[in-house]
């Protein structure tokens, strides 16, 4: 009964722990609640609190204008647009004065177009532009183009047209784009990597001169250069035949920058121009004589010519005797019957080149006739 009893008595003491246990759990629950209500109550406050912030903040933006009354710059330091609050406000402002485009957030399309008419610069004071915008400020000034971060293809099109060389800030441009920028500037290919064949025509066409930005022309593209000017052929490696005559069919003395033509180009070269001859080494008598028959003074470019190419200097040009050293009686005479003062010319004339020279000058016609009858009998 005893051990019973000491079981019972146990129970019984552990369940009175357990409820003092427990008293103790619903007191800390009871704090819990407290602390809940605590806490409620510090958000009300902070609502209270939040009420007199937004108080604070109508009273900054008063604050805010009458700062701004010195300088607009104090627009800056702030998001909301304090200064300039409507569009009509923003419109007149930046007609006024383009640069007022700084102290408005996000202007819309009308108030950005407005600004850059008044200067075209003002497209860089204004973030994320209206395309319109944008095109704009390129018609007024193309180099705008390279401050416009990804610019539409619109806009690359409307800077290239205007300013071939625009395209140097275009970063890829297609070939669209390429095409536009060496039509309305040739050299506008040397800011192009590796331009197309249809580029390179193009290019040439506009300005023969821009094959100079083209390494390794095609043979079409070289014959357009040349055939807008011979000199042209100096900006090219190693010319074929055919880009050679083309060259020298434009300018004969195109020959100059022609290494070791052939006798074809330099007969061409001669006919265009016979002066060019001054530029071949060496011509042969078929040279010499086409370019003297054609301009008689060529033949002061001419190392020891021969008679007959002598003869077809004078008879092309009396003056060119000038040119012959030591001429003999034939070239002189042939010389004198041209003008007779070619003998002004001559070192030592002939006594009959003097004679016949005589005959067109005196009076005493009838003499030098006689005269001349004596020399010739002299003579035999």
């Amino acid at each position: 009964m005893e051990r019973i009893k000491e079981k019972w008595w146990g129970i019984t003491g552990r369940n009175k722990n357990e409820k003092e246990t427990t008293g103790g759990i619903t007191g800390r629950n009871k704090t819990k609640k407290e602390q809940r209500k605590e806490l409620i109550g510090e958000r009300k406050m902070k609502k209270e609190q939040w009420k007199e912030l937004i108080g604070e903040r109508k009273m900054k933006k008063e604050q805010w204008k009458e700062l701004m009354e010195v300088s607009p710059y104090v627009q800056l330091l702030t998001e909301d647009n304090i200064l300039y609050d409507t569009k009509e406000k923003q419109l007149k402002a930046v007609k006024k004065d383009w640069s007022a485009i700084k102290f408005i957030h996000n202007p819309d399309k009308e108030v950005q177009l407005e600004a850059v008419k008044q200067y075209e610069w003002a497209i860089r004071f204004i973030p994320n532009p209206d395309k319109d915008a944008l095109l704009e400020a390129v018609r007024q000034n193309t180099e705008i183009i390279q401050f416009i971060p990804n610019p539409p293809k619109d806009v690359q099109l409307t800077a290239v047209r205007r300013n071939g060389d625009a395209i140097q800030f275009i970063h890829n441009p297609d070939k669209e784009v390429q095409l536009e920028a060496v039509r309305q500037n040739g050299w506008a290919i040397q800011h192009i990597p590796n331009p197309d064949e249809d580029v390179q025509m193009a290019a040439v066409m506009q300005n023969g001169d821009a094959i100079r930005f083209i390494p390794n022309p095609n043979k079409d593209t070289q014959i357009e250069a040349v055939r807008q000017h011979g000199w042209i052929i100096k900006h090219i490696r190693n010319p074929d035949k055919d880009v050679q005559l083309e060259a020298v069919r434009r300018n004969g003395d195109a020959i100059q920058f022609i290494y070791n033509p052939d006798k074809d180009v330099q007969l061409e070269a001669v006919k265009k121009d016979p002066l060019a001859i001054q530029f071949i080494s060496n011509p042969d008598k078929d040279v010499q004589l086409a370019a003297v028959r054609r301009n008689g003074i060529a033949i002061q470019f001419i190392r020891n010519p021969d008679k007959d190419v002598q003869l077809a200097a004078v008879k092309q040009d009396w003056s060119a005797i000038q040119f012959i050293c030591n001429p003999d009686k034939d070239v002189q005479l042939e010389a004198v019957k041209q003008n007779s003062n070619a003998i002004q010319h001559i070192c030592s004339p002939d006594k009959e080149v003097v004679a016949h020279y005589l005959s067109f000058v005196s009076q005493t016609a009838h003499l030098i006739q006689d005269l001349l009858c004596c020399l010739k009998q002299n003579g035999k």
